[in-house]
């Protein structure tokens, strides 16, 4: 890593460290929950590198949300074995889905993912126990460490950020890895990594299962904090808005999607106050991209360097 890369950092979250103490209850609500969806999109923007889009990685989110909550509070066990084990659990149901699933491939598996999904969803709707049916399950409990109230939002955010930094530094390293070339490979050369040897099969069930994995994580650091978990945290609504993050951010380069994330969601918190108008501001957002910019933010100052350029050349 870059001495630039590192004092970047070291600035950034120095920044983020100190911020919450100078931000209202709600700002600091919304501080948590944006840094959960940074773990969100990066996860899914790794399922995405072999070339596959799904609509299920809210309800992965869901699977690990879900086993969390119910595992700490039906049988009293810590929060820290539980959130390991919503991981663990959201990466097993991606592994039985991935057979029937990875039989498909591009359109279909868009739309089989969100049947999949979808059927996990009614799961929890029909069955009150133990899920809760429509309603879902509340009073869940908060973390325990020593005397530290987690309920309170500077608490949880700091402990949101460490185990999200980790995250998405075991995702970086993983994208860089020999397996990360190649998911790209896959993605783009899939006939002729056949050819080599690689099981594109196996490597596309591999991606999927990471990506649930840490989404599965990101489920249950969401619940633990509002105390309730329900189906309709996880529908196609949310879905939605995590392919518009990750597109708008852009896909080609890890930090696009946190970017896409990040402004989105900003984007979101001013609309607060005007729900009725946030699909069409959503929508028009991402017919602009698509037609403008359809390399995302991300490709931003490269078309600005390229603007400057063009200019500087027609001058002389």
């Amino acid at each position: 890593m870059r001495i630039r890369t590192v004092f970047f950092l070291s600035l950034l979250y120095a920044a983020l460290i100190v911020l919450p103490h100078f931000l209202k209850y709600h700002q600091q609500d919304f501080l948590i929950f944006l840094t959960i969806n940074i773990l969100v999109v990066v996860s899914y923007r790794l399922v995405t590198l072999t070339g596959e889009w799904s609509l299920i990685h809210a309800v992965m989110m869901g699977v690990g949300a879900y086993t969390s909550a119910l595992i700490s509070k039906n049988f009293d066990i810590s929060f820290w074995i539980t959130l390991p084990l919503a991981g663990v659990m959201a990466g097993l149901v991606a592994l039985l889905l991935s057979y029937p699933l990875f039989r498909m491939t591009q359109f279909y598996f868009l739309i089989g993912s969100f049947a999949a999904g979808e059927a996990i969803r009614l799961t929890w709707i029909q069955f009150i126990k133990p899920f809760g049916g429509t309603g879902g399950t509340s009073a869940i409990p908060s973390p325990e460490l020593m005397n530290i109230d987690f309920l309170e939002p500077i608490p949880y955010f700091y402990l949101v950020l460490i185990v999200v930094s980790i995250c998405v530094y075991l995702l970086y390293r993983i994208e860089n890895s020999r397996i990360g070339l190649t998911l790209h490979a896959v993605h783009w050369k899939g006939v002729l990594a056949e050819s080599v040897g690689v099981n594109t099969w196996n490597y596309r069930t591999l991606a999927f299962v990471i990506g649930s994995l840490f989404v599965g994580i990101a489920g249950a650091l969401k619940v633990h904090y509002i105390g309730t978990v329900a189906p309709k945290q996880f529908d196609i609504g949310f879905m939605v808005f995590i392919l518009i993050w990750v597109i708008v951010g852009g896909y080609r380069t890890f930090y696009g999607a946190i970017i896409g994330a990040v402004v989105l969601s900003i984007l979101d918190e001013i609309l607060r106050g005007v729900e009725q108008l946030r699909p069409a501001i959503y929508g028009a957002t991402l017919i602009f991209f698509i037609l403008y910019l359809p390399g995302g933010l991300e490709s931003l100052p490269q078309k600005i360097r390229q603007k400057f350029r063009a200019n500087r050349e027609s001058a002389t």
